[in-house]
């Protein structure tokens, strides 16, 4: 297969959720690159409107809470009514907030849950219906984050939201095989992204940054690349599968010295 052409996404209608800024953008961007038709989701209308207008043609945008199921269900159906059925979804929408656990307050857990955990359900449980009717396959992305297998300090509802998404993609995937439709995940590492950089601190990134042996932050543009290869058909008998983009952050402790001086 040529890769060129597993890449073009010209007959395709792709949804994004937090597509407004940051990693979701950059996705939307990859794709409508690509050829895609886009629907753009997001929470916050105004942001929602300046991203479709960047990027010009073939972009539907509707505001959508991914919290609320009426929302969810009704962002898919109006896309689909703009663009026709949906061929690919990328469950993106997430917050990270810090709080540590003992001074985190119910609401602070349970915003994070609703919005990365059950988010995602709603996303790819809307998507997923829709493939199914009209049965044809169809590819479905979730994110996650390093952080669902590597914790930290002040982020236990994140790690485990994060957790609770990579465990809910292998199993979509197993009741969605037989459908021909393929659900993967992507376990981004540090990204910089224009919006919350300034809730981050230069000790924490230059801390993390430390650990990656190729030696910088990603971008959402290194993400998009890897969200379209799982939605072409360069990854068709990848299913249930968690993509580390992370620069080689998860490979270990990188931080560590030699335990020995190595040989010359």
């Amino acid at each position: 297969m040529d890769p060129l052409t597993a890449l073009d996404f010209a007959d395709r209608v792709v949804v994004v959720t937090g597509a407004a800024a940051g990693i979701g953008f950059g996705i939307a961007s990859a794709f409508h690159q690509a050829g895609a038709r886009v629907a753009l989701g997001d929470v916050r209308a105004e942001a929602l409107d300046a991203a479709a207008k960047r990027l010009g043609d073939r972009v539907f945008a509707h505001a959508v809470d991914v919290r609320d199921r009426k929302s969810v269900d009704a962002f898919v159906a109006a896309a689909e009514r703009a663009f026709g059925p949906i061929t690919v979804a990328v469950a993106n929408a997430g917050i990270y907030p810090n709080a540590a656990v003992v001074d985190m307050t119910v609401e602070e857990w349970d915003r994070v849950m609703e919005t990365n955990l059950r988010g995602v359900f709603l996303t790819c449980r809307a998507a997923a219906r829709s493939m199914m009717a009209r049965k044809a396959g169809g590819k479905i992305v979730t994110i996650a984050s390093g952080a669902a297998s590597s914790g930290r300090r002040g982020a236990a509802h994140y790690c485990a939201s994060k957790a609770g998404v990579v465990m809910f993609t292998k199993v979509l995937a197993m009741e969605l095989g037989e459908h021909r439709i393929n659900v993967n995940c992507i376990a981004p590492g540090l990204v910089t992204v224009e919006r919350g950089a300034e809730h981050i601190s230069e000790e924490y990134t230059r801390s993390l940054t430390s650990t990656i042996p190729l030696g910088r932050a990603g971008t959402p543009e290194d993400i998009a690349r890897a969200a379209l290869f799982l939605a072409s058909p360069l990854a068709e008998w990848m299913t249930g599968d968690v993509v580390a983009v992370d620069g080689g952050s998860s490979t270990g402790r990188t931080y560590l010295p030699f335990s020995t001086p190595p040989s010359r």
